[in-house]
């Protein structure tokens, strides 16, 4: 009994100790290299991009999760936090919400905006791909933010393992089709090369039409620019529907092989969209939709 009262002094010693390593603060840069202060532990998070969101529900303890944006429909607990606007993004609403840290994407949240939460003392920690390895990186840092390691790593390492196996040679083609994926039609906006879509079509088996890197990450494109590149491969809608929308407006890009051969398609915007936790169910659905 008496060894038992002189541990149990020890115990809660060692106790206070490592709540006190909970606290305290540590020095990071995003994904857009700015420097920032962060909660070595943090208990109420926040997303401003669905993608974000996805990864915060993947990776963090949920009861951190504080708020959710509009656009947000995946998983089906999204429903049960607070909705925060974020076209415009609602200051008041997000401040009263108290988050240690807002996480967003780079293209999403203008770098303005994050500046005055700033000031209102929450940092906004951005993240940015190019590759779907990059947001792997992503996730394993989220979960290294949040002291959530483990989860994040079982869930990168499953994520790997799906990519090798889709990335083996036997799915590659030597010959792989142009593909134009469009995000806007009038005026035709598409995705670029300097954007993630560049290699999840590659994983898929195809090619970004647009080769050319532009200053914007999804640039406009002129009529005769499409007529140039000419994509096997059209997305952003069922041919039905494009052929009574896009094609009627421009009858001209009738010309295009994707049209003549009526390789026109529709996506689940949600996935194509989305760089996180499932941008590999984004490249199956393109590799079913190019190798039709």
């Amino acid at each position: 009994m008496r060894v038992l009262l002189l541990l149990l002094p020890l115990a809660l010693l060692l106790g206070c100790q490592s709540e006190a390593g909970k606290t305290g603060t540590v020095q990071v840069h995003d994904g857009l290299g700015r420097a920032l202060t962060l909660p070595a532990y943090p208990r109420r998070v926040l997303a401003l991009a669905p993608s974000m969101t996805e990864i915060l529900f993947a990776v963090a303890d949920t009861a951190t999760i504080v708020g959710r944006v509009p656009q947000d429909d995946f998983p089906a607990a999204v429903y049960r936090k607070p909705v925060v606007n974020n076209y415009p993004l609602d200051m008041e609403k997000l401040v009263l919400l108290k988050p240690d840290v807002v996480f967003t994407i780079e293209g999403i949240t203008s770098v303005d905006d994050a500046k005055r939460l700033q000031d209102l003392g929450i940092p906004v920690y951005f993240q940015r791909y190019r590759t779907v390895e990059d947001v792997f990186k992503g996730i394993d840092e989220v979960g290294r933010l949040l002291g959530r390691e483990a989860q994040s790593k079982h869930l990168t390492d499953s994520l790997r393992l799906v990519l090798q196996a889709l990335s083996s040679p036997t799915h590659q083609s030597a010959n792989p089709p142009k593909v134009l994926a469009i995000t806007w039609l009038d005026p035709i906006y598409s995705y670029g090369q300097n954007t993630l879509f560049t290699d999840e079509i590659r994983l898929a088996g195809g090619q970004n039409a647009v080769t050319e890197t532009f200053p914007q990450p999804y640039p406009a494109l002129t009529r005769e620019y499409v007529l140039k590149l000419n994509p096997d491969v059209l997305l952003g809608g069922s041919f039905g529907k494009l052929d009574s929308t896009f094609f009627k407006n421009y009858p001209e890009l009738k010309r295009i092989k994707a049209y003549q051969n009526r390789r026109v398609y529709a996506i689940t915007g949600n996935l194509l969209e989305r760089p996180g936790p499932r941008v590999l169910e984004s490249v199956r659905e393109l590799r079913g939709l190019i190798k039709n």
